[in-house]
């Protein structure tokens, strides 16, 4: 049976105009992808991921203006029976300089690559005007980088 598997992400950019992006190695594949999660049965679209930036990255966050909900069929690259809804809002906090981030893209030790069933996640920065959709792996994450840089000006 299909599922409609509802995710909410959160665009964080910090005081020097810079994107927080998570550089995740998951099951075997390396993702570049903007921190959320999946919403648990019983949240709202922000409750959910108020909780979800605090368990990924320790940051409490106000969640601010919506910026996209998904508008085109995606199926889940985990679970080919899910369809994807993500919704992606705008999120601020007065402490990012508490998040723990790399430099590095996938700054992943050999121990944790070579556990392909293991899933790891490393913080980094983007500067703001290098973003682009190329940045992202996943398509949906791809029209959210899009109308980011459409819709704000920094």
């Amino acid at each position: 049976m299909a599922l409609f598997n509802v995710r909410v992400y959160g665009i964080l950019l910090d005081e020097q105009n810079r994107l927080l992006v998570s550089d995740e190695f998951i099951r075997g594949d390396y993702i570049t992808k903007l921190p959320g999660g999946g919403l648990e049965f019983g949240e709202g679209t922000r409750e959910g991921l108020a909780r979800e930036f605090i368990e990924e990255t320790g940051l409490s966050v106000t969640v601010g203006e919506h910026l996209y909900t998904t508008d085109f069929f995606q199926i889940s690259a985990f679970n080919k029976k899910d369809q994807i809804i993500s919704i992606y809002y705008m999120v601020h906090s007065n402490d990012c300089g508490s998040i723990k981030t790399s430099e590095q893209h996938f700054d992943f030790s050999p121990e944790q690559i070579a556990d392909k069933q293991g899933t790891y996640e490393s913080f980094r920065w983007v500067d703001f005007h290098k973003l682009n959709e190329d940045s992202m792996t996943l398509p949906i994450d791809k029209v959210a980088i899009q109308l980011l840089k459409k819709n704000y000006t920094v």
